[in-house]
């Protein structure tokens, strides 16, 4: 079966740190992009984070410069986000999406995406 599976959500005070992991299932993720989105309760869906192919473009929402980086190992098959400083407002479904578009536009796609995992829960909460 081919899918995307997020893990590494949970609950984390503010200031705390998680790492999420998109893993791949039944196919190759060496040759997608990958981008991490978040949507919260009423909230529209927004792009957090984009890894080329290569892993040599990254991209990523203002409000998580500094704090989040993403990254890649594909001889895992997976990609990673490390979050750093988490704030309230970081909490979201987190949920990862391969392309074989570059990542330069990766906040506006809808269709350019082949898979897309279930996603994982993030709660940044005291």
């Amino acid at each position: 079966q081919l899918q995307l599976v997020e893990s590494g959500g949970g609950l984390v005070q503010p200031g705390g740190s998680l790492r999420l992991s998109c893993a791949a299932s039944g196919f190759s993720l060496r040759l997608y992009g990958i981008a991490w989105f978040r949507q919260a309760p009423g909230k529209e869906r927004e792009g957090v984070s984009c890894i080329s192919i290569s892993g040599d473009d990254k991209y990523y929402a203002d409000s998580v410069i500094g704090r989040f980086t993403i990254s890649r190992d594909n001889a895992k098959n997976t990609v990673y986000l490390q979050m750093n400083n988490l704030k309230p407002e970081d909490t979201a479904l987190y949920k990862c999406a391969a392309t074989h578009y570059f990542c330069s536009g990766y906040a506006s796609y809808h269709d350019e995406y082949d898979y897309w995992g279930q996603g994982t829960q993030v709660t940044v909460s005291s």
